[in-house]
């Protein structure tokens, strides 16, 4: 039996491992476009289901990151988006991943992996903040097991500038706090090997912002087993030569939002249709197929050039 964390992983090598981030605000969408809904959320919907169905057809990512954030923040139509979302991604054969970022302790925990792991909020894989100790992670790795085989990506070393108040700090005992974790990360990584002794990676992955060139080289060697997921690529300011770096070895899945979702807002054959207010959906769901096809091909040649 294979994990989610495998098939994601096999779904990189066979599409490409472009990750479509559906951080769908309605802001990215042209304010004429939107009352022609009866709700933003209704708006923001079938625009994720006309960008997942380009790039299911034509194989350009091969997953789809879901940030649950953007549809809390639209209420009960919000949350409803987000189900319709992430049923869209997996019907449509990709790995959806739920980016929500979650990390308690005792029965919160346990409560918060229930929901995003069964019942209406299921997903394949989330993201997990183990901030708070070690032990916020054992609910959801729980799930990463038989028969469940769902996976996670730990928070390891993120893409925003205020990483280094916390996961940069230097530890008494020696190390980083971002080492501390990564060790972590590999005790239990051994321990998935009991559920899965030919596992190719394990199902706890992480996540690794490719903002830094100076890291990338560094934390791919130390931890050559774990799938990543980066984030930081395109409008982050994440060069496609980092990303590559990290998708070395166990290799990973490369993530751009904004750079697709609002990719309409740069193209130039558009912009008379901006200026005049007439975009369609299709047109803007154009765009952000044209844009996740160019980021496809942008890794891929980071990736040949550096010898991947």
């Amino acid at each position: 039996m294979n994990h989610n964390m495998e098939l994601l992983q096999e779904l990189a090598a066979k599409n490409g491992p472009l990750c479509v981030g559906l951080d769908t605000d309605p802001s990215y969408l042209p304010q004429p476009l939107l009352k022609l809904f009866d709700s933003p959320a209704d708006a923001v919907l079938a625009y994720n289901k006309e960008i997942i169905k380009r790039i299911a057809s034509d194989n350009s990512a091969c997953c789809c990151k879901i940030q649950i954030a953007y549809y809390e923040a639209m209420g009960i139509a919000g949350l409803k988006a987000y189900i319709g979302t992430i049923k869209a991604v997996k019907e449509a054969g990709l790995i959806a991943i739920s980016d929500i970022k979650r990390g308690d302790i005792a029965d919160t925990a346990k409560a918060y992996a229930r929901a995003h792991f069964t019942g209406e909020f299921e997903t394949d894989i989330i993201t997990v903040n183990p901030y708070m100790g070690f032990d916020t992670l054992k609910p959801f790795a729980d799930y990463c097991r038989p028969p469940a085989g769902k996976g996670a990506f730990v928070l390891l070393r993120t893409s925003n500038p205020g990483m280094v108040d916390i996961e940069q700090q230097e530890l008494k005992s020696g190390g980083r706090v971002l080492d501390r974790t990564g060790s972590e990360l590999e005790r239990i990584a051994q321990e998935m090997r009991e559920f899965y002794p030919e596992q190719k990676c394990s199902p706890i992955g992480a996540v690794v912002g490719c903002t830094e060139e100076s890291d990338a080289r560094a934390l791919r060697d130390a931890y050559p087993d774990l799938f990543f997921l980066i984030p930081g690529y395109g409008a982050q300011g994440g060069a496609a030569r980092i990303a590559a770096t990290l998708l070395d070895k166990a290799g990973g899945t490369v993530n751009s939002s904004r750079g697709i979702l609002c990719a309409w807002k740069k193209a130039p054959e558009l912009a008379e249709k901006v200026e005049q207010g007439t975009l369609c959906l299709k047109e803007i769901a154009d765009a952000a197929q044209n844009a996740a096809l160019a980021s496809k091909a942008d890794l891929l040649q980071a990736k040949k050039e550096l010898g991947l």
